[in-house]
């Protein structure tokens, strides 16, 4: 069921938050063995929450507006009480004070914890590989990669481990796991919910099954916290607004990144096919040229690898040995760049959001591919599956990070091995909610889907 449909269960007593939550860890109990999505379970926990809540529910008065709902939360999002690893074995285990502000909403609305999911080393690679974690992989086939840096959070949306689930995002972090695992999310805005530490391009969003059940958590996620000092003044957005009709809107068709990998044949089809649902339907839907190019993403991978060498040359040669020897490698392309090659990695930033912006302003919405390719090997890092070319895979998605703009990933198809397609519909700066809108609008149009992947026997 969604969220929403469990909490209308909850009001009308057809359901009890403690069914539920049981449900859930026994549909954990049967997936995990095999995806290995969770981080510090606490299913002792989930279920005191889940009794109060039915107390709460009984006496016809909810904490909030998600109470009784299960959730799990990516592990660098902290959460009061457990470690924050951020993936590698490399972190000092210690116990987090409070919880970080999309915690603590949810936490305040009533959802019940569930767990934490799983990450890679220092959320930089797009897989289910990390030195701290075991290898997470993909519900539709263990064979498959999950994606990251969210890869718990999107194999456990993808296995049914409760409706909501949240993820982090610098480069694609929610998309491309939500591509490959089959699901929905959304990159908001820069800002639209506070995130403790905040940094340029980081954003945390939802990860779910449904459109509906991202825009329950958004209402939520997005109310203010002054421990991010980037954030955007709260906003009155109407976020159960339904569907919007592309009748009259203006789409830009995005289908050539630039650079990076060359786009896949069935990712490529299941685009336009998508494409042609919104012209079908009213929309002008016109070409994007080409607004990135090879020598700005190699900047933008290397000013995140000096970034990345500041922090693990910091660590012990007994915790760097600890590190997973990609990301190792990956930090140390960092370690002797110059002091005005990296000021000028950090121009190349400006220049991406400059160029994002310029491109896709004349559109309402922009579509195109959110991978250029589809999963890949569980065993692998990165789709390329080398250091040297370690972001190719993210032409399409890391743009609108360092424009700010809203991005979200929604399935589109499938290719003839079963694998998903994720369709990326951007929007304006600050208009996430027209975005949510015509995710809503095609979660329609597109038609029935496959089946949800079923546990192993």
């Amino acid at each position: 069921m969604t969220a929403g449909e469990l909490l209308a269960h909850y009001k009308s007593r057809k359901l009890s938050p403690v069914e539920v939550v049981d449900a859930v860890i026994a549909q954990v109990e049967r997936w995990e063995p095999t995806i290995k999505a969770l981080y510090a379970p606490d299913f002792g926990g989930a279920r005191k929450a889940a009794q109060a809540s039915e107390k709460r529910w009984q006496a016809g008065k909810p904490q909030g507006a998600l109470d009784g709902v299960p959730i799990t939360i990516k592990e660098n999002i902290a959460t009061r009480g457990v470690p924050v690893p951020l993936g590698t074995a490399a972190t000092d285990l210690v116990p987090a004070a409070e919880d970080a502000p999309a915690a603590a909403r949810v936490r305040e609305a009533g959802a019940v914890i569930l767990a934490k999911t799983t990450m890679p080393d220092y959320g930089m690679l797009s897989s289910g590989r990390s030195s701290f974690h075991p290898l997470t992989r993909n519900p539709w086939n263990p064979a498959w990669n999950p994606g990251g840096s969210s890869a718990g959070a999107g194999a456990a949306a993808a296995a049914g481990y409760g409706p909501l689930h949240l993820g982090t995002d610098i480069g694609g972090s929610v998309r491309l796991p939500a591509c490959w695992n089959g699901i929905f999310t959304l990159k908001p805005s820069l800002g639209r919910v506070p995130v403790d530490p905040p940094y340029f391009g980081r954003a945390i969003g939802p990860m779910t099954r449904s459109v509906g059940d991202a825009c329950l958590l958004m209402a939520e996620l997005s109310k203010p916290d002054p421990r991010d000092h980037m954030s955007l003044p709260p906003a009155d957005i109407d976020w159960a607004a339904g569907a919007r009709d592309p009748r009259g809107l203006r789409i830009g068709l995005h289908l050539d990144a630039g650079c990076g990998l060359p786009l896949d044949a069935e990712t490529k089809a299941a685009v336009e096919k998508a494409a042609k649902l919104f012209a079908d339907a009213g929309a002008v839907v016109e070409p994007v040229k080409p607004f990135l190019t090879a020598e700005m993403l190699n900047l933008q991978d290397l000013l995140w690898r000096v970034r990345s060498w500041v922090d693990f040359s910091a660590l012990s040669h007994a915790k760097q040995a600890s590190v997973l020897p990609f990301i190792a490698d990956w930090c140390r392309a960092g370690a002797d760049v110059s002091g005005p090659k990296v000021i000028k990695g950090l121009a190349n930033y400006m220049a991406i959001r400059a160029a994002t912006t310029r491109a896709t302003q004349p559109y309402d919405l922009v579509l195109s591919p959110v991978s250029p390719v589809p999963t890949f090997p569980a065993e692998w890092e990165m789709p390329s599956n080398d250091v040297d070319r370690a972001m190719e895979h993210i032409s399409f998605t890391m743009p609108y990070n360092m424009s700010e703009q809203p991005a979200a990933s929604i399935n589109c198809g499938y290719t003839a091995e079963g694998k998903p397609i994720g369709l990326q519909i951007a929007g304006r700066r600050f208009d996430d909610l027209g975005v949510m809108r015509a995710c809503r609008w095609y979660e329609t149009a597109r038609g029935p889907q496959k089946p949800w992947p079923t546990p192993p026997r």
